[in-house]
């Protein structure tokens, strides 16, 4: 897999920012020959100028999965070249909507004046909008499963399990913990696993200032690394982290379970 946006809340370009990113949450999973989008924040702008660079002549085919529909999370979606190509089937699912409100409605509305000038019919892609319920397990792609599990997040979000050749990789982003406990539904799901992908968006010091803003610490997701044996990658860096203050996570992360690794644009990780 590969990090297109590592960042959480809001987009932060600059110089401050150029070693770890500031675009905001997408990830790239290969299986085999199959591609699986995760979120779709501003990171889904370059991963799609690269798409159509590898295109060829018979189209794309691939899924966007969505952890929530927070604006950082969807940003990209109007920006995504290959939507825009007749040729191409793109699949997207959520699985944290409630209350009789669906995915496409979602897109709609964000794409809708006053706030954007056109509405998702504009795409030219074979666009599918696929709404599932966390717990649900999926088989996407040929020889893909993904275990799904809900996250404790303001107005839901889901984490994903996606297994493939007998290895797994666990996006958990967007979910909060409670201090001095494991989340029962995490630890089922991550069970096993061989790399977690976690919302590190604080540091333990910093945490009693966010309680119920629905995001976790990295040392938090240490914490789970060494309950469930797998590596950890650091993600959902927040905004006011700058890479002076990420590479001091880094260190310190390393220090504390040898292997964690501070996600950055542009790093590939295999399971």
């Amino acid at each position: 897999m590969t990090f297109w946006g590592v960042r959480g809340s809001i987009a932060c370009p600059g110089p401050d920012y150029s070693r770890y990113g500031g675009n905001t949450s997408c990830l790239e999973v290969r299986c085999g020959g199959q591609l699986l989008i995760f979120d779709a924040g501003t990171g889904l702008r370059p991963l799609g100028q690269r798409l159509v660079n590898d295109c060829g002549p018979e189209g794309l085919d691939f899924d966007i999965f969505l952890t929530h529909t927070h604006i950082d999370h969807i940003a990209g979606v109007p920006f995504f070249a290959p939507l825009f190509d007749k040729r191409n089937r793109i699949r997207f699912h959520a699985g944290h909507l409630e209350g009789g409100v669906d995915l496409h409605h979602v897109l709609c509305k964000f794409m809708s004046a006053p706030l954007f000038p056109v509405p998702p019919a504009i795409f030219a892609a074979d666009c599918s909008f696929l709404d599932f319920e966390c717990g649900e397990t999926l088989t996407p792609r040929p020889g893909v499963t993904l275990k799904t599990a809900a996250l404790n997040h303001p107005n839901g979000a889901c984490g994903y399990r996606i297994e493939y050749g007998g290895r797994s990789i666990c996006y958990l982003t967007d979910t909060e913990h409670v201090e001095g406990e494991r989340d029962s539904r995490i630890l089922r799901l991550a069970e096993g696993t061989d790399l977690i992908i976690y919302d590190s968006s604080y540091t333990d010091a910093e945490f009693p200032r966010y309680r119920g803003w629905g995001h976790s610490t990295w040392q938090e997701g240490v914490r789970l690394a060494e309950a469930t044996g797998a590596r950890l990658a650091i993600f959902h860096h927040d905004p006011s982290h700058d890479d002076a203050f990420m590479g001091q996570v880094a260190e310190q992360a390393e220090a504390a379970r040898p292997g964690t690794v501070v996600a950055r644009e542009g790093m590939t990780l295999s399971p």
